[in-house]
């Protein structure tokens, strides 16, 4: 069996699963946030449930529309709160305490090795990259499981991917899943596992695992894994808050498609209005004036990815007809971030600085575009609308490329401000 069946079948008490099997599972952790748990809870009491049926397996973080942005949100967020304190959660997370989920979850252990996790937001996707079999589920899905601890599940079937080569300069996980995305398309693994693998990902680390992962369902995955190695080991050592289990596929195992990538000839990659697909080298949209940049969100607003930033604009402005936005993705991260002097880069050089939250990634607040505004942001979605006005455009880049790009006033790379390549 795969990594992906494995952890399926230990969870639904078989022997073996197959693809394409109907399942029903036991899950560790349950999630879901400030725009999906409402109907969730809503769904829960329609059911008549009496209780969750663990108190520490269920997460409700509210960070998409939090800090609340008009009444409506703040309405939605009091739900979880009250939900929350009705049934004693221990994983409520309020604003202050929380982060954007994706990267609050993994920070603080409580996603680990060998885990099944669903969540009622596409992008839980991203803790395959800690070897857990981890995918989205609507909110009544999430409902039942709250009250059950099970969810069904029809097995994917397994699609590999493997990465050989030396990376270039400022080249990273994002855009090695922009790459593939651009390759397979938006349904190019439509309801399949993405195991990624390969001399490249055992070299990868942990924060640009989690970046693949997490974009696993722009190519229409019902997940996306990574086998457990010893970066996985490092990461999860001082920080898991319960057992864990690394599972691994065996060497027979079926897989519905390989797919083998160079990367030492994997550039620079931005994807273009209205799909993460729609794929092009950086240096070839030169021309695109930008008037807005966001780095952040579940995808890239990790500290390493504030890190390569303000490395990046260091010493520089931002371009005058340009908004820089950046968005720690926790409260430790901004604190780090902090520590380190990474948002004294950016406030010199006149970007902005956010609480964490989801915000402009998924049109909500903190960065909304105006009909014609174009913008270059480090989240994982560009469909048409997704930041603001439907007449506006999305690109999606690494954090290297974007803030670059803030300083050119344009969609750019780090070499063009003399940055030179490794």
């Amino acid at each position: 069996m795969t990594i992906t069946e494995k952890i399926l079948a230990a969870h639904a008490d078989k022997k073996e699963v197959s693809p394409g099997e109907l399942i029903n599972a036991k899950v560790d952790l349950v999630l879901a946030n400030d725009i999906t748990a409402p109907i969730a809870i809503q769904e829960f009491k329609k059911i008549g449930a009496k209780g969750v049926f663990d108190k520490d397996r269920v997460a409700f973080i509210p960070d998409h529309f939090a800090p609340q942005k008009d009444i409506k949100a703040a309405e939605q967020c009091k739900m979880l709160r009250e939900f929350s304190r009705e049934y004693h959660l221990s994983l409520y997370f309020e604003v202050g305490r929380m982060g954007i989920e994706h990267a609050l979850l993994p920070e603080e252990g409580l996603v680990v090795p060998g885990d099944l996790i669903i969540g009622a937001d596409s992008h839980t996707c991203t803790y395959g990259a800690l070897g857990a079999f981890s995918t989205g589920v609507g909110s009544t899905d999430v409902a039942s499981a709250m009250a059950t601890g099970e969810c069904w599940f029809k097995v994917p079937e397994s699609m590999k991917f493997i990465y050989y080569g030396k990376l270039n300069r400022w080249v990273g996980g994002k855009d090695l899943i922009l790459h593939t995305i651009g390759d397979i398309g938006v349904d190019g693994a439509l309801y399949r596992a993405m195991e990624f693998e390969g001399e490249t990902i055992r070299n990868l680390p942990m924060h640009a695992r989690l970046t693949m992962c997490n974009m696993a369902v722009e190519a229409g995955g019902k997940s996306g894994i990574i086998v457990p190695d010893e970066i996985t080991a490092a990461y999860v050592k001082n920080r898991a808050k319960r057992p864990y289990k690394f599972y691994s596929s065996d060497e027979d195992s079926d897989y519905i498609e390989i797919r083998q990538y160079n990367c030492s000839k994997i550039p620079l990659t931005v994807a273009c209005p209205h799909l993460p697909s729609n794929t092009r080298p950086a240096v070839e949209l030169f021309e695109v004036a930008i008037d807005q940049v966001v780095i952040g969100s579940c995808t890239n607003g990790r500290l390493e990815d504030l890190r390569e930033a303000a490395e990046v604009i260091k010493g520089r402005k931002v371009n005058s007809n340009v908004r820089l936005i950046v968005i720690p993705a926790t409260q430790r991260i901004y604190k780090q971030a902090m520590k380190e002097g990474l948002l004294d880069i950016f406030i010199d050089a006149e970007a902005v600085v956010s609480t964490p939250t989801c915000g402009p990634c998924l049109g909500g607040h903190m960065g909304i575009l105006a009909k014609g505004e174009r913008a270059l942001a480090t989240t994982n979605r560009n469909f048409v609308g997704r930041m603001g006005h439907p007449e506006s455009e999305v690109y999606l880049s690494n954090p290297a490329v974007a803030a670059a790009s803030a300083v050119l006033g344009r969609i750019g790379v780090p070499e063009e401000l003399g940055l030179q390549r490794e």
